[in-house]
């Protein structure tokens, strides 16, 4: 949210966002499914991308609101048509996050910024290829988190302040390896389920609530 009240436009959908986002983690739990699951799951970070939009005065603002629309759209097709649709709805939305992280670089950084930056990605490709070797799909999840990997580390080394979204762009890769840690069976299912969706859309929240709060206050 912006730090100058009444400056940003439509609080109501931020806050709507984080009761669809929050709220679904009981169909989680539950393992519902359903188109109208389907709906539900979308929901939170579909009312954050247009509560960016709302507050859109000009490229950055743009650029954040499709890359949320992008992940909104892959939460409703990975179920809806599937893995490989649902990944490439995200990937776009990387692509789309990192051009605007990339647009708006910090100027100066200290050496732990600037090493976490370049150490994100490799971290993470070994961390996936661990966690994903010898299954069937293992070289796409490699090829996926080269995507989320980067995102998160612009997003780290961006003007943005580190404790919404550089945080929440590492909680969102985060999320996505835990993923793999289940569907390679290096942890129990059981213990994914509590983990994936909370820092997901907790990851999503930060980095909206970042960016779009940085961009109002301009």
């Amino acid at each position: 949210m912006s730090d100058e009240r009444g400056r940003d436009r439509a609080q109501w959908l931020w806050w709507l966002a984080l009761v669809g986002g929050v709220s679904f983690f009981v169909a989680v739990h539950q393992h519902w499914h359903g188109p109208a699951i389907w709906a539900w799951k979308t929901s939170g970070v579909a009312l954050l991308a247009l509560w960016a939009a709302a507050n859109a005065r000009g490229t950055d603002g743009r650029l954040i609101a499709l890359a949320l629309g992008f992940g909104a759209l892959g939460d409703y097709l990975l179920d809806a048509k599937g893995l490989i649709v649902g990944a490439l709805a995200f990937a776009a939305g990387h692509v789309t996050a990192i051009i605007l992280y990339w647009r708006n670089r910090r100027p100066a950084l200290s050496v732990s910024q600037r090493w976490l930056g370049w150490l994100t990605v490799p971290a993470a490709l070994v961390i996936a290829w661990g966690l994903t070797r010898g299954a069937p799909d293992g070289a796409a999840a490699v090829g996926y988190t080269v995507l989320v990997a980067a995102m998160a580390a612009a997003a780290w080394t961006s003007r943005f302040p580190r404790y919404r979204t550089g945080i929440g762009a590492m909680l969102f890769l985060a999320s996505d390896l835990f993923i793999f840690a289940g569907e390679g069976g290096a942890l129990s299912k059981d213990v994914t389920l509590w983990l994936v969706w909370p820092l997901y859309f907790a990851g999503q929240a930060l980095i909206a609530w970042g960016v779009v709060s940085t961009l109002v206050k301009e």
